[in-house]
């Protein structure tokens, strides 16, 4: 369980350090300036207590389970930035002012990259499973 934590910790900031960069190439910004937060590894790992979800839902429609996965990676959010506040005085990402943003904690336009995200994530969890973990 420990090494699949440093594992999804792992691939979380190298996934968010991917996504930022192409923000910034979208912005016409070809340094492709990324960044991420120490505080997000930690974040990231714990997607190790997903597993069992994606164990008992697997045989749900995939619709279904991503849905349950946007639902779940937007909670896990929300009381990170809210628990990251109260614990340092701001959350690293704040989104006040965006658009459909919830207390600055999360965005909730973000629905469908969190709904992909879940998926891809159960296709991660089986190769980590069957492949990497031994």
């Amino acid at each position: 369980m420990v090494k699949r934590y440093f594992i999804y910790g792992t691939l979380g900031w190298l996934i968010e350090v991917l996504w930022t960069g192409l923000g910034s190439l979208i912005k016409g910004q070809l340094t492709l300036e990324s960044r991420t937060y120490l505080w997000m590894f930690p974040i990231y790992g714990l997607a190790v207590f997903l597993e069992f979800i994606h164990d008992e839902i697997r045989e749900y429609k995939w619709w279904v389970r991503g849905l349950v996965y946007m639902c779940l990676i937007f909670l896990i959010e929300y009381l990170a930035g809210y628990f990251l506040e109260a614990l340092v005085g701001r959350c690293p990402w704040d989104y006040s002012g965006k658009h459909f943003s919830v207390n600055g904690y999360i965005r909730l336009d973000y629905a469908p990259v969190w709904f992909m995200a879940g998926l891809i994530f159960e296709q991660i969890h089986d190769r980590i499973m069957n492949e990497w973990v031994r």
